[in-house]
């Protein structure tokens, strides 16, 4: 890439970089030096997959055996270019997101790792970088790997991710924008160059590099700046939620942290890397199969035994685990009130009982302290062991209804109780629950 192009992108433009890169930068313009990036990790998984019928197929990054998929990002990030690479010392986001995308409908992906070392890059582009990220990690766990740096925008794609890993070297943070402008007017001077610019519209050429910054061109700069900060704060606080709010980000003050430290303000969530968390990715993953190969046996028995196969790829959430067991529980409420219900019924109306109060009341009683006993053992009980008192009539009969109705639960207020008629029973009730056990 040439100069020319490289200062079309970076050159008044708002950067998520670091300011250590933004000098670089400006030194490669000014043709000292030049940048050279890490090669991206080779040593883990492969780019090429084999599914369960032994097509291969490749893939735009690399996947373990385990399922772990590795995207490993380094250099300098520009938005567009999805041909440039870290052997050129840029990366597109064009690309990555290929890669994200890619990765969350990948079946042979069931974890992802973010390999990161990048000082960051563009503003434009990052944010919905950020945002393909949280899409695959609310689809497969992903964790971001400090693998030595995430800064400014790459720290802002880590975010989106489920945990954020930093070896105890790694740079995290640098939650800011800088935007770099040049002024080459006195240098042309001195060589005797003068540049026209001619141009239609008042503000077709704020900040060119040929003159000072006027101080309201400066401001107007400064707006978009500002804009762009408000922007990754709110990347940062979509991702990270309460473990590092907004709020708490501007704190940071564009600050970078190193290993433990990017922990303690919440940049980061532990120290571990990138070996430690394939490790875990792996278990993780190798338990998953297990449980799939569960559920494949039992969807086989239960064809066997010709009922219909549960779905292999079925999930159940936790919302939907709640659902299923409130129904549950309301169903089975409702079951046992009939039930409950069936059982006085049968007690309460069958021959030899019904219309006694003084039988109905002991068959209540027998039916509340002996719950094993079905309604028609607590009336066979009763009735053999509970005499009649049912009256003939006259003052007899006033008394009769009045322990019916008691019996019924349909007393009137302040109408006197019917005596205990249970007295003669209790005793060879207690016996037969004891026998029961």
């Amino acid at each position: 890439m040439s100069l020319i192009h490289i200062a079309d992108r970076v050159l008044n433009r708002p950067l998520l970089i670091t300011r250590d890169k933004a000098e670089v930068v400006l030194a490669v313009l000014a043709g000292r030096i030049g940048v050279n990036a890490p090669e991206a990790s080779r040593f883990e998984g492969s780019s090429v997959v084999e599914d369960e019928n032994g097509a291969r197929r490749a893939v735009p990054y690399r996947v373990t055996r385990e399922g772990v998929g590795i995207i490993t990002i380094t250099g300098s990030l520009v938005n567009r270019g999805a041909w440039v690479g870290a052997s050129s010392g840029l990366t597109s986001y064009e690309g990555i997101g290929f890669q994200l995308k890619a990765a969350a409908a990948d079946p042979a992906v069931k974890s992802v790792i973010l390999d990161l070392h990048s000082p960051g890059g563009e503003a434009v582009g990052a944010f919905e970088t950020a945002a393909l990220v949280r899409d695959l990690a609310a689809k497969k766990r992903t964790i971001a790997v400090v693998n030595g740096m995430a800064a400014s925008a790459m720290y802002g794609i880590a975010s989106g991710a489920n945990e954020i890993v930093t070896i105890e070297t790694g740079i995290s943070g640098s939650i800011g924008v800088v935007l770099l402008h040049a002024d080459f007017s006195r240098q042309l001077d001195r060589e005797g160059i003068t540049p026209t610019l001619i141009h239609a519209g008042a503000h077709k050429v704020d900040g060119n590099p040929f003159e000072p910054l006027s101080k309201d061109v400066r401001e107007d700069l400064q707006a978009e700046v500002d804009a762009f900060y408000g922007a990754f704060l709110t990347t940062v606080a979509k991702g990270r939620g309460s473990r590092l709010t907004a709020a708490a980000a501007r704190k940071t003050e564009a600050r970078t942290f190193i290993g433990q430290a990017a922990v303690d303000v919440g940049i980061a969530d532990r120290v571990g890397s990138f070996e430690t968390v394939l490790a875990e990715l792996s278990r993780a993953s190798t338990l998953t199969v297990g449980r799939s190969t569960s559920q494949k046996r039992r969807s086989s028995m239960s064809e066997t035994n010709g009922a219909p196969a549960a779905n292999e790829d079925a999930g159940i959430t936790q919302a939907e685990l709640k659902t299923a067991v409130a129904a549950a529980e309301t169903k089975g409420h409702a079951a046992g009130m009939a039930a409950s219900t069936a059982r006085l019924t049968a007690a309460l109306g069958a021959e030899g009982v019904k219309g006694d109060a003084g039988r109905m009341s002991a068959a209540l009683d027998l039916a509340a302290k002996s719950p094993a006993m079905s309604g028609e053992d607590v009336a066979a009980f009763v009735v053999a062991n509970v005499a009649a008192s049912k009256p003939a009539g006259g003052a007899d009969a006033a008394a009769y209804e009045q322990q019916r109705l008691a019996a019924s639960g349909l007393a009137q207020p302040g109408a006197p109780k019917p005596a205990d008629a249970s007295a003669g029973w209790k005793k060879a009730a207690d016996s037969i629950n004891k026998r029961n056990g």
